[in-house]
């Protein structure tokens, strides 16, 4: 219990100290996320809080947690901080789909090979049971890469990811607390005391946006929890037992999972990649309602948490039945919402490039998503 107190502790002070000097150095070298066509904020913000929480994550993980107990943990650590670079390089200066891919699976092979998790049964989803290596590998593989996806697609508001990641890791945290996995729960709690000193500055209106090296890391730790959350809660024997722990672990994350499923098959269909940006996430189309930042944070989170209450309270229907229930409710939800619901107009903002001609900016936009500024002058300037 103390091990858990202090890393969560530890973890929340330096996250809080370390993102105000993120924000400084940022603004002292200039770097700065420019507001496009896509993108919901109207005047340049630091895209690098996630540096502050990958540093109070590891620093109280690796200061607190009994690595002799759970020795897989140091394979989760150096998972998590390849993911960090990785999303850092991409804050930084715009790195292409396939090397962020390539770099995620090779996180994946980290935390499956080396810290030996992978999904090692279906629990009776689709009538199966224990999973052939075979079959469980690659699938361990894809659900990896899918969570991480997903925490990175749903960072498109102030608060939310942050808030989604916050949820999860308090919950999984809960259970290895209970279950008496105490590194397990330092892990999770690491994490949920590091976002909740991020979301101090993050929610609207943010001062600093987690960008990819904090998302990217906390669909990583994510998809640790889960996985491990499914393959020791699903056992009868497990110290606490929970029914149907396949779909209570998938309705924790239900929101983000719904809606990169739902945007990567509708670029699909259209013809585009599926990783092609656009503004057709879940929280576009309330922002498009009319609803604020916070509301819709707020909406999303309730909406998920609801999902995850009913699906405990339902356990008794199993994993299949409650499985296709939460996505065929979250889908119906989304088609409501997008059909149905009166759209206000938008308001496009150009993307710009700075140091370009006017000609140069309508011609060819920027590839970069952070930009080096001279002043904070042009920022303001190039907005108008």
């Amino acid at each position: 219990m103390l091990e858990i107190l202090v890393t969560a502790i530890i973890a929340f002070i330096v996250a809080f100290l370390a993102i105000p000097v993120v924000m400084l150095i940022a603004d002292k070298k200039k770097l700065y996320d420019i507001p496009d066509e896509r993108k919901l904020h109207t005047h340049a913000i630091a895209s690098l809080g996630g540096v502050g929480v990958f540093v109070g994550f590891l620093f109280a993980g690796l200061l607190c947690i009994n690595f002799s107990n759970a020795p897989e943990m140091r394979y989760f650590l150096a998972a998590a901080t390849l993911t960090f670079f990785i999303g850092l390089k991409d804050d930084i200066i715009a790195l292409s789909a396939t090397k962020k891919f390539v770099a995620q699976i090779i996180a994946a092979a980290i935390i499956i090979h080396l810290g030996g998790v992978r999904l090692e049964s279906m629990h009776g989803v689709l009538g199966m049971e224990t999973l052939d290596p075979m079959y469980g590998v690659p699938l361990t593989y894809f659900i990896i890469i899918l969570i991480i996806n997903a925490y990175n697609l749903i960072d498109g508001i102030d608060g939310l990811s942050g808030s989604l990641g916050l949820m999860a890791t308090l919950l999984f945290g809960t259970y290895f607390l209970l279950a008496k996995m105490y590194p397990y729960a330092a892990f999770s709690f690491g994490l949920s005391a590091a976002l909740m000193a991020f979301l101090i500055f993050n929610y609207h209106p943010a001062r600093i946006f987690m960008g990819d090296s904090g998302s990217l890391l906390v669909g990583m730790v994510v998809s640790i929890l889960v996985l491990k959350f499914i393959n020791i809660a699903g056992e009868p024997g497990a110290v606490l037992p929970i029914t149907s722990a396949v779909a209570v672990g998938v309705s924790v994350l239900i929101v983000p999972l719904v809606d990169t499923i739902r945007v990567f098959g509708n670029r699909i269909l259209r013809g585009r990649s599926p990783f092609a940006p656009d503004r057709n996430h879940v929280h576009h189309l309330l922002l498009d309602r009319g609803l604020g930042h916070s509301t819709v944070t707020l909406i999303c989170v309730s909406a998920n948490i609801f999902l995850i209450l009913a699906t405990y309270l339902c356990r008794g229907f199993g994993n299949t039945m409650l499985i296709l229930a939460l996505f065929g409710c979250s889908f119906i939800a989304l088609a409501v919402l997008y059909y149905t619901l009166p759209k206000r107009k938008l308001v496009i903002h150009r993307r710009y490039v700075v140091n370009q001609t006017k000609q140069e900016r309508m011609s060819a936009p920027s590839q970069s998503k952070v930009i080096n500024l001279q002043t904070k002058e042009k920022v303001q300037n190039h907005l108008h």
